[in-house]
């Protein structure tokens, strides 16, 4: 893995479309910058998100136990008192009501930690002159490291390390 290191944000814009050009796929480079540029800035891929999908499937599930948990426990252990129903609704709608919203809020913290790649295992590659202000641009292609380099000096890298 390579990481090219530059200076002007228009300089990593042009490295990004000759990588591009030169057949590097989009999951093969990536922009790192402690500077919060707005995504895309630099002509990297829209990251796909499915962050909809978590809180769906929290409530769901968490329906779904809320379900088990009180006509699960009443049809368990009945217990007639009066001659009132055996099952009673609203105390069941408020414990389906709160473990439908724990579900999904449990999910959705989940999936905003999944979504955001946090912890982060990739394995990029850092230099401590991205904290700095530079810009860099990591090329993941071991079979192609002479030309992604060349790529990379071509359009005006500070420094290439890897």
């Amino acid at each position: 893995m390579l990481l090219g290191i530059f200076r002007e944000p228009d300089t990593v814009a042009t490295t990004m479309r000759a990588l591009r050009a030169a057949d590097f796929s989009g999951r093969d480079r990536t922009v790192l910058s402690s500077v919060p540029y707005p995504e895309g800035r630099f002509g990297e891929d829209q990251a796909p998100h499915r962050l909809y999908v978590f809180p769906f499937v929290g409530a769901a599930c968490g329906f779904a136990v809320g379900l088990l948990l009180t006509i699960g426990t009443q049809l368990a252990y009945p217990m007639v008192t009066g001659g009132k129903p055996l099952l009673a609704i609203p105390p069941v709608l408020i414990v389906l009501f709160e473990a439908t919203l724990l579900g999904a809020i449990v999910l959705t913290v989940a999936g905003v930690l999944f979504e955001s790649r946090l912890p982060d295992f990739s394995g990029l590659p850092h230099d401590a002159r991205i904290n700095e202000g530079y810009i860099g641009v990591a090329v993941r292609s071991d079979e192609r490291r002479a030309e992604a380099e060349r790529v990379l000096r071509e359009c005006g890298a500070i420094d290439v390390v890897g």
